[in-house]
């Protein structure tokens, strides 16, 4: 969770573009980001892949008004809606976007193309495959008001938690990390997409500070959490703390279209 999921660039693009708040040449480089390329399969209309802009523009013609972001695991099928085709695919790859006011939803399929892993010229292609989904509401996301409640106890939570169990990442050094993390993101890209209200940019940065704890805590080694009860201890502790940032970045992303709704 320490990186952008390319389906929240993808929905808070795509949406500042249905919002008129960025161009589709603009909305099409953010959601490429660093990767070389993203298409889009399974178009209605297309017999083969087609590109970022033609795509978003197509399926605003369908109907789409927003984009929702759902972040599945195993036992948790959060922000999907089915069917289970959609569902099964989405959790393959541990994200999706799912269309608001027409039921469509892209899912990524992402590889390295090149020489081989490691290599200079190795490069990430993506491409989305468009499935029809349902139109129902999504599984298990809160209110902005909800996940920013949720996300100050879990990260007084995960705190305790860790400072307990004597866990590298509690310390200074990973507040100093935390601090380097968030200083480089704000200038590498913006927190979210224009258009986004200040609620969800808060949101969103309270939930990746909280993932990136818990990712220093399983990358740091056990600290003090020395035996095999501690360890299991320690993940017992941080699986609802992780389950709440990740359900809080799926709030944020989402925030466009709730107030659509709402509107």
């Amino acid at each position: 969770m320490l990186s952008e999921p390319r389906s929240g660039r993808l929905a808070a693009w795509g949406n500042a573009l249905l919002a008129g708040a960025a161009s589709p040449d603009d909305a099409a480089l953010a959601i490429v980001g660093d990767d070389a390329v993203h298409r889009v399969a399974g178009l209605p209309g297309e017999a083969g892949p087609v590109g970022l802009t033609l795509a978003l523009g197509r399926l605003r013609t369908l109907g789409v008004r927003g984009w929702r972001v759902a972040l599945p695991v195993p036992g948790h099928p959060l922000g999907l809606s089915g069917p289970p085709d959609f569902n099964a695919r989405a959790l393959e790859a541990e994200e999706a976007v799912v269309g608001f006011g027409a039921p469509y939803g892209l899912v990524p399929q992402v590889r390295e193309a090149g020489s081989g892993p490691g290599a200079a010229d190795v490069h990430v292609e993506v491409e989305w495959h468009c499935l029809p989904v349902r139109e129902a509401p999504p599984a298990d996301v809160p209110s902005l008001g909800e996940a920013e409640r949720e996300l100050a106890e879990a990260l007084r939570e995960a705190t305790r938690v860790l400072s307990r169990l004597d866990v590298a990442a509690s310390g200074t050094v990973a507040e100093a990390t935390v601090d380097a993390y968030r200083a480089r993101a704000e200038r590498e890209r913006e927190a979210l997409a224009p258009g986004y209200p200040p609620r969800a940019v808060r949101v969103l940065e309270l939930a990746q500070r909280v993932a990136l704890l818990i990712s220093l805590a399983y990358e740091n080694g056990h600290g003090g959490a020395v035996s095999a009860s501690e360890i299991a201890a320690r993940a017992e502790a941080l699986r609802p703390v992780e389950r709440v940032a990740r359900r809080a970045q799926v709030a944020a992303y989402n925030a466009y279209v709730e107030e659509r709704e709402r509107g």
